[in-house]
């Protein structure tokens, strides 16, 4: 005798889920993004001039109070930091005001980095874009508002009769250096805090403190051979491939290896994670 089995009486296997081509493929397609996006350059270059009109809206001065705001903070901290620290007003306040300039274009990726995917939810959710198109939005605007600031700077180095000469070009590349790495290190933070939304707390606490001790307000000679400190800061050599070539020196080659490190790990990461977890981005907003 024989028995027919039955096989509505299975116990169903789970359900596989398939994904074609792996990372290979999860690397194409984030490449694809960032190349796509870029390509979109008249629509981000839109999207980041309207939201500085959008910011400073109904505004009498526009950008230009925080030009204005910037210029009084600077000459108020040269004046009283140069009689602290007994240092010649006319070499510390060039120092900090072109310092200052440089870090608050840094901490703003830093700061705004949280709210790089979170506050376009609207448009994510209701547009196919490529997410690398919110980057390049938040790098426009950014550098907009640092050509505005960038004004304090030739007020001081016309005040203070300073001619940085054919030597101050050098900060181009090294102002693309400082919008690499920020862009970067916003699509990361953007992930991260449309995942956990506590990153952008922890990250303006962190600025505070890497804003006291990266020589800003106060001179490299200031800690007498120990720099050590400085060489294990990258925020310093951030600032100071900009701002050394603005005041006529040229940047150490320590801190240009330091840039290149510091852009090599930052892209290994962000790459690895932008791949592995985009998909997720319209889900986590």
């Amino acid at each position: 005798m024989t028995f027919a089995l039955d096989n509505t009486s299975r116990k169903p296997s789970p359900p596989q889920i398939v994904t074609q081509g792996g990372l290979g493929n999860a690397t194409a397609v984030a490449v694809t993004d960032i190349v796509s996006g870029a390509l979109l350059w008249r629509l981000w270059a839109r999207l980041g001039w309207n939201d500085i009109l959008q910011r400073y809206r109904r505004s009498l001065l526009g950008p230009l109070w925080l030009t204005a705001s910037m210029a009084i903070m600077v000459v108020a901290l040269g004046i009283l930091y140069a009689k602290l620290f007994k240092t010649p007003v006319d070499n510390l306040l060039p120092f900090l005001c072109v310092g200052f300039l440089v870090w608050t274009l840094i901490a703003s990726f830093l700061v705004e980095a949280g709210t790089l995917f979170t506050g376009s939810e609207s448009y994510i959710k209701q547009i196919r874009l490529p997410y690398s198109v919110y980057v390049y939005r938040s790098c426009w605007s950014k550098l907009i508002i640092f050509a505005h600031n960038a004004v304090i700077y030739l007020g001081v180095i016309l005040y203070f009769k300073i001619w940085p000469g054919a030597v101050s070009l050098l900060a181009i590349p090294g102002l693309i250096l400082v919008l690499l790495n920020g862009a970067i290190i916003s699509l990361f933070i953007g992930m991260v805090s449309a995942r956990f939304r506590d990153i952008p707390q922890l990250i303006a606490s962190f600025v505070q403190i890497v804003f006291f001790v990266t020589p800003i307000f106060w001179m490299p000679s200031l800690l007498q051979g120990r720099t050590f400190v400085l060489d294990f800061n990258p925020f310093y050599h951030l600032v100071e491939i900009v701002r050394a070539p603005l005041l006529g020196l040229v940047p150490s080659s320590k801190s240009y290896l330091a840039i290149l490190l510091i852009t090599l790990i930052n892209t290994a990461v962000t790459g690895a994670f932008f791949a592995r977890f985009r998909s997720r981005i319209s889900y986590w907003v």
